[in-house]
């Protein structure tokens, strides 16, 4: 059976049509541990521009992108438990494995959950990749206590705004810590104040500036969702002795750590899909976001979609990734049906 979905076959730049085609492709049989899943709502996200980005590649068949999707079971693989069909989930699937922007998509079960009832598909799709990586970020790589057993401690959260920016302003607050915050423009400050940030830095003036603004001579934590490359000097700067820095963005040359060493102050890389990719510790994602959801329904943190474009197709998959390629975007930006 034929199934709707958006791939590509060619790595093109986002303004020519043919960089994200509307396709057909054949309904995907689920393995032992597979949820087949009937995909509701769908949420872009960077890593989706930066594995579309121009490149000399062919496809020989489609290749379909998507990283974040809420949807209901549909069918199930015999070694899964915890599920049943009609089920609605929410997941960020494996960058190993086709995308979630089709009809029906497969992802292992045990890095799915139940989805928070109290919201509709469009705003729970907006979660799950981002939460992930500010949960583990802060709670698996720094090992703060989600519990609040580091109250009062101080985390800069560079790109507060951001998709991932805007959990880990609240997962942040749920462990009772001081949370900071840069943004530059006013949309962007006015948001990431909303989301519970205690104070808010300005990025283009330097972060030593902006943190000693604030009376202090450095911070206990620092969660850089931007530049890796571009901060790196200044969190070493402004990061206290024997604190710790995470990182989740690439970068295009080696780093020293000699300006951690005077502090013993520690580096952390947090990648979503490590546990996916290497089928390591799979279930802890499963429990991090049932976690979450129940966080949600208690209304305790909230979506971060700021928009929802239309339907899943390739017109307005287009527009997402060009508007997430401009720079410019907050929270996220989700999709929902077919």
């Amino acid at each position: 059976m034929s199934i709707r979905a958006v791939g590509l076959l060619r790595y093109l730049p986002i303004d020519d049509p043919e960089s994200l085609l509307d396709v057909t492709i054949e309904e995907p049989t689920p393995g032992d541990w597979d949820l087949a899943v009937k995909v509701e709502a769908v949420s872009v996200n960077p890593v989706d521009t930066k594995v579309r980005s121009p490149k000399d590649k062919v496809e020989t068949t489609p290749r379909v992108l998507g990283w974040d999707a809420v949807g209901t079971v549909h069918g199930k693989g015999k070694l899964v438990g915890g599920f049943a069909v009609g089920d609605r989930v929410y997941y960020a699937g494996s960058i190993l494995r086709p995308g979630c922007n089709a009809e029906v998509h497969l992802v292992d079960a045990r890095i799915a959950a139940k989805a928070p009832v109290s919201l509709a598909p469009r705003d729970a799709a907006a979660l799950p990749l981002t939460t992930l990586t500010a949960w583990e970020g802060l709670f698996d790589r720094m090992a703060i206590d989600p519990g609040g057993a580091h109250e009062g401690r101080s985390v800069l959260v560079i790109g507060g705004a951001g998709g991932v920016g805007s959990m880990v302003i609240q997962l942040a607050k749920q462990a009772k810590l001081r949370v900071i915050a840069t943004a530059s423009r006013p949309l962007t400050k006015a948001f990431a104040e909303s989301l519970g940030a205690d104070q808010i830095i300005d990025h283009t003036k330097g972060l030593r500036a902006g943190i000693e603004g604030l009376g202090l001579t450095d911070v206990d934590y620092v969660f850089d969702t931007q530049s890796t490359e571009a901060y790196w000097d200044a969190m070493a700067d402004v990061v206290a002795p024997e604190g710790r820095v995470v990182g989740i963005v690439e970068t295009k040359a080696p780093l020293s750590l000699e300006p951690f060493r005077a502090k013993s102050a520690s580096f952390s890389w947090e990648l979503m899909f490590t546990r996916s990719m290497t089928g390591r510790n799979m279930e802890a994602q499963g429990a991090i976001l049932t976690r979450v959801a129940a966080l949600v329904d208690e209304r305790k943190i909230v979506s971060t979609r700021t928009e929802t474009l239309g339907r899943i197709d390739a017109g307005t998959l287009r527009a997402a990734h060009a508007r997430l390629e401009s720079g410019k975007t907050h929270g996220k930006i989700t999709l929902e049906g077919f």
